[in-house]
């Protein structure tokens, strides 16, 4: 599977587990303080190819992200489930513990974020919806996050990214359905 875009990662490791999935070219950002150098050079292959951000889902991760889109908000974005980007018996949480198929789902289902969604979803639905504030909040918002393929988040950042990302109020019912459901049974 040859990816026409360029894939933002945060290290070697990532890089290995990215050309292990799929046939594409990488950017390392070494780490979460970028520099205006790196920054530049994904402005650029933005600008020639396109970028998808594909970052560990930590917090790291997301500060990576929020700094790239700061300064390239046309870049896509996919997502390694935090089941996914788990070791097999070790510590930490990363891309290169992805397996090539959660790599290749993940870049398929990469998305463009839009800041500028209209607001479709409440923060009053998220906390009716159980996913704020709840005793099961937590592991619905990281389910929802897999259904609706934009990775798992906090409260606060859930109801961000499904305004970026444009989630319309039946996805996201159809998505709690399926919660539910499994819930149920």
């Amino acid at each position: 599977m040859k990816i026409k875009e360029i894939i933002v990662v945060e290290g070697k490791d990532d890089t290995i587990a990215i050309q292990r999935a799929v046939d594409a070219d990488t950017i390392e950002t070494n780490g979460s303080a970028i520099s205006s150098s790196t920054l530049e050079q994904i402005k650029l292959a933005q600008q020639v190819r396109g970028v998808i951000i594909l970052t560990d889902p930590d917090y790291p991760g997301e500060k990576i992200r929020k700094t790239i889109t700061d300064h390239i908000p046309e870049c896509k974005h996919a997502f390694v489930d935090r089941k996914d980007a788990l070791p097999k018996g070790g510590k930490g949480i990363g891309v290169e513990h992805a397996s090539p198929e959660a790599i290749r789902e993940a870049l398929k289902d990469a998305h463009q974020m839009d800041g500028l969604a209209e607001e479709w979803i409440s923060k009053e639905d998220l906390v009716d919806a159980g996913l704020i504030g709840g005793p099961r909040a937590r592991a619905r918002r990281e389910r929802i996050g897999e259904l609706l393929k934009i990775g798992y988040t906090n409260g606060k950042q859930l109801y961000k990214r499904l305004k970026m990302f444009q989630i319309t109020k039946d996805e996201f019912i159809h998505a709690m359905r399926v919660i539910l459901q499994e819930e149920a049974d």
